[in-house]
């Protein structure tokens, strides 16, 4: 038995699995849906990764246990999956710099090459000082140091939509002016991403217009006039509904990738409209379970799909809770998780991030995760779980 703790300070005893997954890896891509997984990155456990730096100073460089992180990676390959590389789940702008973000690219494009896996990368514009101001012609260089090192790398350019860009640009024709050029220059079609002023306030106003509606608008005419080099999209934060319509309006072959981790079943099935496609930091957590449901999609099986995806829902919303942008902390569930099934031999993360979330927190994501069987080696998480709450004050 294993005391599980929760938030008012009781004890629950629970009874872990015994039982591992039995169901051997498959590395051929879905063909039902386009699913890239946003992989997380583990810190070096030897390294001075301190939280946000000293006090009006730069945060300091942040070192990454590599072994670890690029074996994490090859587990989403060895699925099917697609890896989304760093984005903000690898602590993209939240600790990790461009320096290491260009080294993170260079190796996970070195280790899909030899395992035959599927890359898209972020390039953003997050070499440039966010409390300088820059001109656009500083944004579009910046974007462009970047696609370089994601070509280079053989990856899918994911374009991110930039404050840098949103300080400098000022109307619609400078914001199309400079997609225009980034999508000149790249080899595979791209995919947009644009969070909304919603998550990011400094994002108000881009596309060169301060309405949402005309906002929106005016990226729809952007990905129609280059839906020929543009593979997808992804816009956050929407509900469910805001969705659907915002998919019907794209040009015919261009993808809406959601991000969403609460409606994600319904939002991939999709209607007699049409469906969503995925890109979310969700299949990290839950990979081996997704990929079972996608094979099922493949097969034409959309009961088993959904009740296979829907299982994992409940973990989903507990590792994603919080207020705000997906919750800041939600990558500490899943360098957690992915510790206890044995994907590193240790508990450590950029910024210290390992503390973001209670001993309550972290032990409910053990027991959602062992009840869907999710564990290669259940008694390794049994194990684990137990060493962690020890040193935590939860005897066992």
């Amino acid at each position: 038995m294993i005391r599980i703790p929760a938030t008012d300070g009781t004890l629950t005893a629970y009874q872990p699995s015994s039982k591992a997954r039995s169901t051997t890896p498959d590395n051929t891509p879905f063909t039902s849906r386009s699913v890239l997984a946003p992989a997380h990155v583990v810190g070096d456990p030897l390294a001075a990764n301190e939280p946000f730096g000293p006090p009006l100073g730069p945060p300091p460089p942040q070192s990454l246990d590599w072994d670890a992180t690029l074996a994490f990676r090859r587990h989403l390959w060895a699925h099917g999956f697609t890896v989304a590389e760093a984005l903000d789940t690898a602590h993209r702008g939240a600790g990790l710099d461009w320096p290491t973000a260009a080294e993170l690219i260079r190796r996970s494009g070195a280790e899909a090459r030899a395992v035959g896996g599927k890359l898209a990368v972020g390039v953003w514009t997050d070499q440039l000082d966010p409390f300088s101001p820059h001109s656009l012609d500083d944004a579009v260089k910046a974007y462009e140091e970047q696609l370089e090192v994601v070509e280079e790398a053989g990856a899918t350019a994911i374009i991110q939509a930039s404050t840098a860009l949103a300080q400098a640009a000022r109307t619609p024709e400078e914001y199309a002016g400079v997609y225009d050029r980034l999508l000149g220059q790249t080899t595979r079609p791209a995919i947009l991403h644009w969070l909304l002023p919603e998550w990011v306030p400094g994002h108000t106003g881009y596309w060169g217009h301060a309405g949402h509606e005309e906002s929106t608008q005016a990226f729809i005419d952007l990905v129609t006039t280059h839906q020929d080099r543009i593979d997808g999209v992804k816009v956050a934060p929407l509900g469910p509904e805001h969705e659907r319509v915002l998919r019907r309006r794209l040009p015919d072959g261009v993808r809406f990738y959601t991000g969403d981790y609460d409606t994600y079943t319904d939002l991939i099935a999709g209607d007699e409209h049409g469906h969503s496609d995925a890109l979310s930091p969700v299949f990290d957590l839950i990979a081996p379970v997704a990929a079972e449901a996608f094979r099922s999609l493949d097969a034409g099986d959309a009961a088993d799909f959904r009740t296979r995806l829907d299982s994992t829902l409940d973990l989903a919303r507990h590792v994603f809770e919080g207020p705000g942008r997906s919750t800041l902390f939600f990558k500490t569930g899943l360098v957690f998780l992915a510790w206890l099934g044995g994907h590193a031999d240790h508990f450590r993360m950029v910024w210290a991030e390992q503390g973001a979330r209670s001993v309550p927190h972290l032990a409910q994501a053990y027991r959602l995760a062992d009840e869907l069987g999710l564990f290669p080696d259940p008694d390794l998480a049994a194990y684990r779980i137990r060493q962690y709450l020890d040193v935590s004050g939860v005897a066992q």
